[in-house]
């Protein structure tokens, strides 16, 4: 079958192990064809370039969304007044939050496939005074009453963005119109380009999403430091969306109960939802692990030395684990706290790693006569690739107890990690870490260094509990969150899926009716070897494929079969 790879910075622009399970599944369903549609977040997304791609990647299609567009499409007229009507009902329905944003979306999509892209409208004058109208609207959010004009540039300048599929030409009968199903990796952008593959194609849609599209766009809208009215306006606008794509996808599937709990509350049916963890690549993690099997296992490494390993930033809660750490070094003194940093990505992460350095300095300012020296501070600090940790496998041996502080999280990929090392762990309640370890590590309120410092303790001083919750997790992770589960998982939804639909080929055989012809391409057309070819198919799939004999009286395919 083939396979339209929907994403936006992921597949080939996969930055980290979030988007690296994209790649990993189009790489490991190597029977199939796959087409990628990729989207683009930031200008430093192109600039890392991408991997080359494996051979049964047909094509690799690409769009900026960080970019002004600029397609040079004019409306004519009527076509200015239809746009006009379209983006006033979807105004309202955002801005109400009640009817006609579906209704909205359809007419621009129909306008954009007619008459060119969109992005000049979307920002013009017409949408500015559209968008201001359904602000001062009866029944808009009221946060959206003291809309100013630079909040209506800078939210018609996001709705553009995300509306960037509208205005794509990937819906030709060469590009998304000639796939088996669409597999959107991501909500948003990735999966609005997979509802116009449906509503203009038929083509089923599947989406994928590991971290909540939804949720993210609301933080962002607090990163940016939006005005409240832009705030309120895109969140409504995002949700509308969602919504809409939940009701409209074949097949939902999450990456944990998390991620499944948001797409509910948005409206999608539980009977669409299929759970799937994201797959991990195990064997470097498992080496670790399999070091301390037998009489010692889970209590390899030092089992006074508790380990972190992640990114520094606010929300993986450094400060508050430091200060546990304190808690632990009062009773016991041979305790040991090892940071296992990745590199710091702006100033800001550098800013947050100095200001934890200086509280370690303060917090043990007799032992730190050298915090960089495991020997001479209690607290140490090493980047990923360093001379001390030259792999996060390496890190993660260093110690026999791995922490997880966090305030905010997603799917903990970390603890996933140090449970295919054997380790024991000790984490905050947030995001899906209670749904990853399943009961093989110890958990705690998130914001409580007091009640950290007392689980720490816990199992630093029980090496034999370690043994057990360490074993007990390696054996849990390698059940569910390798890469082989991951691709066995989306290998048996995407045969469900494509058994309710025929295949799909701009170049397909067809009947008189412009039906496909059943059996046109039997099974023995895909095996490898002598079969393989138009020269060796079958006599009777050769006259199938190429139409009844002139004059013959032959049936047309049955509507059933159409569909």
């Amino acid at each position: 079958m083939r396979i339209g790879m929907l994403t936006e910075g992921g597949c080939p622009y996969a930055p980290g192990e979030s988007g690296l399970w994209c790649d990993r599944l189009v790489r490991g369903l190597a029977q199939h064809e796959f087409d990628v549609y990729a989207m683009s977040g930031s200008a430093g997304q192109e600039e890392r370039g991408t991997p080359a791609l494996p051979p049964h990647v047909r094509l690799a299609r690409t769009a900026a969304l960080w970019a002004p567009a600029d397609d040079g499409v004019s409306l004519g007229r009527r076509e200015r007044r239809r746009f006009a009507e379209h983006f006033a009902t979807l105004a309202r329905g955002v801005c109400t939050g009640g009817d006609g944003f579906a209704e909205g979306l359809d007419g621009l999509a129909v306008l954009a496939r007619d008459h060119g892209g969109l992005p000049a409208a979307l920002r013009s004058e017409v949408a500015l005074r559209a968008l201001e109208s359904a602000c001062r609207a009866p029944g808009a959010h009221r946060a959206l009453q003291a809309v100013a004009v630079p909040d209506l540039l800078e939210a018609a300048d996001r709705l553009e963005r995300a509306l960037r599929p509208l205005s794509l030409d990937w819906y030709e009968d060469d590009g998304l119109a000639s796939a088996d199903l669409c597999h959107a990796a991501s909500g948003g952008p990735a999966a609005l380009a997979g509802l116009l593959a449906k509503r203009f194609c038929g083509v089923p849609l599947l989406v994928t999403e590991y971290g909540v599209h939804l949720r993210a766009r609301y933080l962002e809208g607090r990163e940016d430091r939006l005005s409240a009215p832009v705030r309120a306006l895109l969140g409504s606008f995002h949700g509308l969306l969602a919504r809409e794509i939940y009701a409209r996808a074949d097949v939902l599937t999450p990456g944990n109960t998390h991620a499944r709990r948001w797409q509910e509350q948005c409206g999608a049916d539980r009977a669409k939802l299929r759970t799937v963890y994201p797959g991990m690549t195990a064997d470097a993690f498992t080496a670790v692990g399999e070091s301390g099997d037998g009489e010692d296992a889970g209590a390899a490494g030092d089992g006074h030395t508790l380990v972190w390993v992640g990114r520094v930033e606010p929300a993986k809660d450094l400060v508050g684990l430091l200060h546990a750490f304190a808690e632990i070094r009062r009773e016991e003194p041979g305790a040991r706290l090892r940071l296992f940093t990745a590199p710091a990505r702006d100033e800001e992460s550098a800013g947050q790693l100095a200001h934890c350095r200086a509280l370690a300095a303060q917090l043990f300012p007799d032992e730190a006569a050298d915090a960089h020296a495991v020997g001479d501070s209690p607290v140490s600090f090493d980047e990923i690739g360093g001379p001390e940790a030259p792999s996060p496998a390496d890190a993660y041996a260093a110690g026999g107890v791995v922490v997880l502080s966090s305030v905010v999280e997603g799917f903990p990929l970390s603890l996933v990690e140090a449970m295919f090392c054997g380790r024991a762990t000790v984490s905050t309640d947030v995001g899906a870490v209670v749904e990853v370890i399943g009961g093989t590590g110890l958990v705690v309120p998130p914001r409580n260094p007091r009640a950290l410092a007392d689980a720490c303790l816990a199992l630093l001083r029980d090496p034999e509990r370690r043994a057990r919750l360490g074993a007990a997790a390696r054996a849990r992770a390698l059940e569910l969150f390798t890469v082989e589960q991951n691709v066995a998982a989306f290998h048996g939804i995407y045969l469900e899926l494509i058994s309710h639909s025929p295949v799909r080929r701009a170049t397909e055989a067809v009947d008189a009716d412009g039906g496909p012809v059943p059996f046109a391409h039997p099974a023995e057309f895909q095996v490898a070897g002598r079969l393989t070819g138009a020269a060796h198919i079958p006599s009777w799939a050769a006259d199938a494929a190429s139409g009844p004999p002139a004059g013959a009286d032959t049936p047309g395919t049955p509507k059933e079969a159409r569909r």
